[in-house]
């Protein structure tokens, strides 16, 4: 037997297999972080959405009880009602009765936004009644510095907090 045919019977050379490694390697540097802005994408697209549905289900309570629902989240993910009271808000819902969605997902524990409802900002630092208009707020579960919170009133307004508010809008609301 040849000694070249008995060594190539053995596998792979070092180099050989340094460069699959390389080429692996420049592959998924190149892979992972597309993959990533896709992630970020689609929860966005998720966290607008849930915003949508919320002002909505703020609407409807609206015009039952002449007024919105103003409630924030705790460190647990549970939705607290705000009021003038302390007790109760409008419409008689109580701290640990908020009838709203306060998650974007399909369950609490996988949520990429925790949403809340507040008072509107209003002209110059005054904000308006909650009674009249209401912002409802996407706060993202993980970091997205480009585009931060995602926000909607019931005016109409749309706005995010991150860089891209000034930057490029249409990353927010497209």
């Amino acid at each position: 037997m040849n000694m070249n045919t008995m060594r190539s019977a053995h596998g792979f050379t070092l180099i050989e297999l340094m460069i699959v490694v390389a080429v692996v390697s420049i592959l998924a540097a190149i892979a992972y972080p597309a993959y990533t802005d896709s992630v970020r994408k689609g929860k966005r697209a998720q966290g607008r959405a849930a915003l949508v549905e919320l002002l909505q289900q703020q609407e409807r309570y609206m015009t039952q009880n002449n007024c919105y629902l103003g409630f924030s989240n705790n460190s647990s993910g549970a939705a607290s009602a705000s009021a003038p009271s302390p007790s109760t808000a409008c419409g008689g819902v109580t701290a640990s009765n908020v009838p709203f969605k306060n998650f974007a997902g399909d369950n609490l524990t996988n949520a990429s936004y925790m949403l809340s409802a507040t008072t509107c900002p209003g002209s110059g630092t005054s904000t308006l009644s909650i009674a009249t208009c209401v912002k409802v707020v996407a706060t993202p579960v993980r970091s997205d510095p480009a585009v931060g919170n995602l926000e909607m009133t019931s005016s109409g307004n749309k706005s995010c907090t991150g860089t891209a508010a000034s930057t490029n809008p249409q990353l927010c609301w497209p």
